[in-house]
């Protein structure tokens, strides 16, 4: 087989986040083959194109089917299958983010830093409207289209704190509520937008011809994909807690020390970096709130439960409020455009796209349960109401902007520390930031069926939630993928 180039445009970023192992080695030039990028090949957008795109039906994603394409290395019809799967899905979730952003008040789409998000949406759709009529039959063509993947991931990379602060700058012209609704639907769109980007690009790294660190590969054999299938959440836990432990010594001379019980050693199936975002917004609330009531001599106590195998008469007889742990729907995933019909002056809700009500996995995917126990002197009751809020509005414009100034990690949200705490931010001196953290947090955790519920003793302290649910039994998915593939024959 005749070599081809590696795309130019794949940056570090990229590969830290697909191919683990090689976070450790050395950096952008990793698959660069050239001195600049690589210019995509784009297509004008068009009003009937995103009027198309935005009224066909979508499919919400599930973690099943970013495994059914098989473990790494794939082979050659493997690795085109995942390209054309990624193709078939991208177009239309890109042109209802597009559709959602249009249906902001005029003035609110008329910021700079909104009409930036806009942009990109529709820079990135132009990049996928030369692919979208066409299969994907060839590895030269496959490498091209996954150019057109990490530019799609790098160009979004930055899409939270943008919108913090247009947002900000805007808040005279939209609601707080409004606002919380929009963010809320559009940036679980995002997770999934991301999520199969990112996948196909790590599947591309690990399988031959493409992968260069096959060696690297087989000594970390769990993962597929973004995907680890022994997911440890006792060693997420640790990695946090000392990061955040660090961030906590630094900002007050003194950190919390950390309890994990329960079933330290439990493994399941799921995406680590959601893990790590989700339980390092939720420990540095823990800390702050245990440190600021002069209680970090009380440790913080972290518990891991296997979630039990639920029967199908479970998940039949099952409180309604607990949905979101049986079935994941466009609604549920932010793609039904809910909180865009505020704007409209359309006060009916449409129903997610017919078919989209489906079973994420088997009634017996194996999931987890991490509770998170601190002696911070709990919420306040007027805090309460709001912990789920994007509560930026709670700072001045200053304080905000100064946030705002750091990396994209601090303005992804830390206020959510202060409602825990009952203390004010101080911007980026703190380690408050926009209040993005906590709801940010609960949406990675209920788009694949899981969910985040707290419960706080005011003068006393926070139990904090967080279940998730795994990928199934992995093996089980591959057999049934290969007993298709024998049926195909």
């Amino acid at each position: 087989m005749a070599h081809i180039q590696r795309p130019l445009i794949i940056q570090s970023h990229v590969i830290r986040l697909c191919c683990p192992r090689t976070a450790r080695r050395t950096s952008s030039t990793l698959f660069a083959r050239g001195n600049h990028h690589q210019k995509l090949n784009t297509k004008t957008v068009t009003e009937n194109d995103i009027s198309h795109l935005a009224s066909l039906p979508l499919h919400p994603l599930t973690l099943a089917d970013l495994v059914k394409h098989g473990r790494p290395p794939l082979t050659t019809q493997q690795l085109l299958t995942s390209a054309n799967f990624t193709l078939s899905i991208l177009p239309a979730r890109l042109a209802h983010r597009i559709q959602s952003l249009r249906n902001l008040p005029f003035i609110v789409v008329s910021n700079p830093h909104v009409s930036k998000i806009h942009s990109n949406y529709m820079h990135s759709l132009s990049t996928l409207l030369p692919w979208a009529e066409q299969e994907i039959k060839t590895l030269e063509e496959e490498i091209k289209f996954t150019e057109v993947m990490a530019d799609l991931v790098q160009t979004h990379a930055n899409t939270i704190s943008i919108l913090a602060r247009g947002f900000l700058e805007a808040r005279k012209y939209i609601t707080p509520k409004d606002v919380t609704r929009f963010l809320d639907e559009h940036l679980r769109a995002r997770i999934g937008t991301r999520l199969i980007a990112e996948q196909h690009l790590s599947l591309h790294f690990s399988s031959q011809p493409h992968c260069e660190f096959m060696q690297e590969q087989d000594d970390n054999p769990g993962y597929i994909g973004v995907i680890d299938t022994r997911l440890t959440p006792a060693r997420i836990v640790e990695h946090c807690a000392n990061v955040v432990g660090e961030i906590c010594e630094l900002k007050y001379g003194v950190r919390p020390t950390i309890i994990i019980n329960g079933e330290p050693e439990y493994e399941f199936a799921h995406i680590p970096v959601h893990l790590e975002y989700i339980i390092t917004e939720l420990l540095k609330n823990a800390f702050r709130a245990t440190v600021e009531s002069g209680m970090e001599r009380e440790p913080i106590e972290v518990t891991i439960a296997p979630l039990p195998e639920l029967s199908s008469e479970d998940t039949s007889t099952r409180d309604p409020e607990d949905v979101r742990n049986k079935k994941i729907d466009n609604e549920d995933q932010g793609n039904a455009d809910v909180a865009s019909q505020c704007f409209t002056g359309n006060n009916t809700t449409t129903s997610p796209a017919t078919g989209s009500n489906i079973l994420p996995l088997k009634h017996s995917t194996p999931g987890v349960t991490i509770r998170i126990r601190d002696r911070g002197g709990g919420i306040s009751p007027e805090n309460y109401g709001h912990i789920w809020d994007y509560s930026f509005t709670t700072f001045n414009d200053a304080q905000a902007s100064s946030t705002l100034s750091g990396n994209t990690h601090s303005a992804s949200g830390m206020d959510a520390l202060n409602a825990f705490s009952g203390a004010g931010g101080d911007g980026a001196n703190s380690l408050a930031g926009l209040g993005y953290g906590l709801p940010l947090g609960r949406a990675y955790a209920e788009y694949f069926g899981g969910g985040i519920a707290v419960q706080s003793l005011w003068g006393w302290g926070t139990d904090v939630y967080l279940s998730l649910r795994g990928v199934g039994r992995v093996e089980n998915v591959e057999v049934q993928r290969e007993e298709a593939r024998k049926r195909q024959r």
